[in-house]
């Protein structure tokens, strides 16, 4: 069984905080905020894509809380 989200989120953090040395853990958690933010990201552009089959960018963007021009725009992140 896969663990959830939440869990892998407090397992994550629980092993940058096990990192020792300061600069290290500081540096660790820069490299992941820029690998996470690109597949965040990638993985919020492929759902409004698959939102969209079948409904309006209005429509995608009601569903995301957001206008349809950023629905748009959150499609095409990943591209």
């Amino acid at each position: 069984m896969t663990d959830s989200p939440e869990a892998v989120r407090v397992s994550l953090v629980d092993a940058i905080n096990q990192i020792p040395d300061d600069l290290e853990r500081y540096q660790t958690v820069k490299t992941l905020e820029v690998h996470l933010d690109e597949d965040f990201k990638q993985i919020k552009a492929h759902a409004a894509r698959n939102l969209y089959e079948g409904r309006t960018w209005e429509q995608v963007g009601e569903l995301l809380g957001v206008t349809g021009s950023r629905a748009e725009q959150i499609s095409r992140a990943a591209r």
